[in-house]
């Protein structure tokens, strides 16, 4: 269980760090967030989009309680993360590219598997007895 915890707390740590910067190199249009987006072929304003969402899914994430909030914000970096992959193998950009998003996926899929149950999201159909799904209606 303490393993889990530690890390739960590493993975989500290094993925916040580097989504925050990246959230700030989107925003500010400093470092190499810029350039790539416009050799993605992206509109500029979509970087202050994903830098907004970002910096959203950061704090959704740190903060305690909110796990709706949290089941949304691991969603939207699933789509992100796996839309700047494509992204970047579609544009024929070399192997070291498209890893990057390859890899900041894992480390939050591994914070997503690893979360404490008070920032899990209880299921909905946990409530609803097995009997009472399997009876045949009337």
């Amino acid at each position: 269980m303490k393993k889990n915890h530690v890390g739960y707390w590493v993975a989500l740590g290094l993925f916040a760090a580097v989504y925050t910067f990246s959230s700030v190199m989107d925003l500010t249009g400093i470092g190499p967030a810029k350039a790539t987006m416009e050799h993605l072929g992206y509109p500029a304003y979509v970087d202050t989009i994903l830098g907004v969402w970002k910096a959203g899914a950061v704090v959704a994430l740190l903060s305690p309680r909110l796990p709706r909030l949290k089941e949304w914000a691991y969603a939207g970096i699933m789509f992100d993360l796996t839309g700047g992959f494509v992204s970047h193998v579609m544009s024929g950009d070399p192997l070291p590219k498209p890893i990057v998003p390859v890899v900041m996926l894992a480390l939050a899929m591994t914070s997503y598997l690893l979360r404490p149950a008070d920032r899990k999201l209880e299921s909905a159909s946990a409530d609803a007895s097995p009997r009472r799904a399997l009876a045949p209606a009337r």
